[in-house]
């Protein structure tokens, strides 16, 4: 978690907490994913799938 301190009480470091995990779980850069967020790989997946669905 980057400091944004010093934090006054727990809702601080709950929301440094959640704002971290979803930085993490959404728009970092994933190397093994072809250098994009995990957000963007997940679209990109359920894109495919419904056009090959459609197909």
């Amino acid at each position: 978690i980057h400091k944004d301190g010093p934090w006054r009480g727990m809702e601080d470091v709950e929301r440094a907490t959640l704002t971290w995990v979803e930085w993490f779980n959404n728009r970092r850069i994933m190397e093994p994913l072809g250098d994009i967020p995990p957000r963007e790989f997940e679209e990109n997946y359920y894109r495919q799938n419904a056009q090959r669905k459609a197909a």
